[in-house]
């Protein structure tokens, strides 16, 4: 009885010492994976050849809390990190000042951490990342640089295609292999509400959806697609791809639907082909690939409101986007260089301000009224005559943001 009685009694404190154990590497584990010291992202590499790969992340930079993975409570209890939102902008040429604003803006009304992925020349890199790491007072934000980077033996034609650099955006999902969800915008994007807001339209996505954008027109009759285009496009008029919602994970994974085989192809295996065949026909580059892609692919694009997507189109002749008219404009996207002549001083206003706007409270509460009396002057512009609608959501993402007691933040 007594041997009996010592198994038993030895079982329960082997089982008592595995239990210990358990707990113990549980919460290493946690320790590790969600530890408070920062980290640099990793640099994701494209990588066209199988075993090797070219560029990849330069000037990786990490800022504030967004840099740092997870932190403790009082009583020592691991918490889960904010999920980062992730933003890409592709830019070469004169477009440092440009895409530096559309930063600034996203940072300014942003709840949530930023994670950008910026693809610039190599001659860009090291002003980008001057001005970036002179903002490390706002911690809220991630950055990495990216060489323009495409399929090496193709290079040269996608580099030619549209504007220079302006096709890497199709090549967002392959490269950054570890990002699951990513908005990428032009450079000529201001951000007149929180990153959060059109983040959040992930969530509606049904099942087949893989991607958003907004309808290159509202009003057909000055439309380009339905009156020029000499390729498919999507829906009555075409979508815009300056503002690209993406759920990259779904995107890598699909088949896609296309009318140069009866085999549907992967995102990797689809865009030389569809350039191939397209290359005479296409005027605006890699977003008539997009429009030629989803096509055939209907299911899988979401469609958002003009208002997150505002373009000199929608005012140019007169009012056609209604959302906006109602709740404001959400994005302004000052396309065909709006921002920098006197054809739409309407857009130049906004610009204007967000570029010479300071990241101090008072300097963004005081944006307000400067801008409304620059708007005044433009009134003999058709998107003057409507300037409301400009300031409309800007005054209230202002007032969310800056305008309540800090403990309401």
């Amino acid at each position: 009885m007594r041997r009996y009685l010592r198994i038993v009694v030895l079982c329960l404190a082997c089982g008592f010492c595995s239990l210990l154990y358990a707990f113990s590497q549980l919460a290493v584990s946690l320790e590790e994976g969600a530890g408070g010291g920062g980290g640099k992202p990793q640099a994701a590499a494209a990588s066209w050849l199988a075993g090797g790969g070219r560029g990849g992340a330069r000037g990786v930079g990490s800022v504030g809390p967004a840099a740092h993975s997870g932190r403790s409570d009082r009583y020592g209890l691991n918490v889960q990190p904010i999920q980062r939102m992730h933003l890409a902008v592709v830019a070469c040429g004169e477009r440092l000042e440009e895409t530096v604003t559309m930063l600034k803006s996203a940072i300014i009304f942003s709840i949530r951490p930023l994670q950008f992925h910026i693809f610039a020349e190599d001659q860009l890199h090291d002003s980008f990342k001057g001005i970036l790491d002179s903002w490390s007072f706002l911690q809220t934000f991630n950055y990495s640089l990216y060489p323009i980077t495409f399929p090496s033996e193709n290079a040269v034609e996608w580099k030619k295609l549209f504007k220079p650099c302006a096709s890497q955006r199709l090549f967002l999902p392959l490269i950054l292999k570890e990002v699951d969800s990513l908005l990428y915008v032009d450079t000529d994007i201001l951000f007149l509400r929180p990153v959060d807001d059109i983040w959040s339209l992930l969530k509606k996505f049904n099942s087949t959806q893989i991607a958003a954008m907004a309808p290159e027109h509202e009003e057909p009759r000055i439309g380009w697609y339905n009156r020029f285009a000499r390729h498919p496009y999507y829906g009555k008029t075409g979508v815009n791809s300056g503002v690209m919602l993406m759920n990259m994970t779904r995107m890598r994974r699909k088949y896609f639907k296309n009318d140069m085989t009866t085999v549907r192809l992967r995102w990797g295996d689809i865009l030389m082909p569809l350039l191939k065949k397209y290359k005479l026909n296409i005027t605006w580059g890699d977003q008539d690939l997009l429009n030629i892609i989803f096509f055939h692919n209907p299911e899988s694009l979401f469609v958002f409101p003009c208002q997150w997507n505002y373009r000199p189109d929608h005012c140019i002749y007169g009012s056609n986007c209604q959302e906006a008219e109602e709740e404001g404009i959400f994005i302004l996207h000052g396309n065909r260089g709006v921002y920098h002549d006197d054809k739409q001083p309407a857009f130049r206003a906004i610009y204007e301000a967000l570029r010479n706007c300071s990241f101090k409270d008072n300097n963004i509460r005081s944006l307000l009224k400067p801008l409304e009396l620059e708007l005044q002057k433009t009134v003999h512009t058709y998107c003057g005559k409507i300037y409301e609608i400009f300031i409309k959501q800007l005054t209230k993402s202002i007032q969310d943001r800056y305008d309540r007691p800090s403990k309401e933040r």
